[in-house]
């Protein structure tokens, strides 16, 4: 969905969010330091391949993904990064690595790790690499309806 539509969500539901442009920036990191957010607070969405079907999973840009933790939470063994084609054409008008964490829009289940859950407000790509949505993480898990999990550790820098 385009930010468009995403923001008219946000709107049906009555969700205060502010829309924000930035340079073009490609990793989440970089997106948090262009918006002057928190890499924190800046969600971002990564897809697996769990038994065959796509899920997210979302964690702060600071953060990265355990896979032996996300397995262990998950309850499965197979589970796996997904490649780039096995997901491009799900998100059609996304810019490629721009996804929102909407997977749920998507047919996607959706996990995030339970320390983006510590943040009053998130931030989070909003299909393109030059605009995010900030808003309140409660909004955003009220209307997506992720499981929370632990599964990520912060970034050694």
């Amino acid at each position: 969905m385009p930010v468009k539509k995403l923001m008219e969500l946000l709107d049906k539901k009555n969700v205060k969010y502010i829309n924000i442009s930035h340079s073009t920036a490609y990793t989440a990191q970089e997106v948090a330091a262009q918006s002057h957010v928190s890499g924190k607070e800046f969600a971002k969405s990564v897809l697996f391949k769990l038994n065959g079907k796509l899920i997210m999973v979302v964690l702060p840009a600071s953060y990265h993904v355990n896979l032996q933790m996300l397995k262990k939470e998950i309850g499965t063994e197979k589970i796996r990064l997904a490649y780039e084609q096995e997901f491009i054409d799900k998100f059609p008008d996304c810019e490629p690595g721009a996804m929102p964490p909407f997977g749920n829009l998507y047919g996607l289940k959706i996990y995030v790790d339970k320390s983006l859950s510590e943040n009053e407000e998130i931030a989070f790509n909003a299909c393109s690499h030059k605009e995010i949505i900030r808003m309140s993480y409660n909004k955003w898990e009220n209307l997506v309806k992720p499981k929370v999990l632990h599964f990520a550790s912060p970034t050694k820098t």
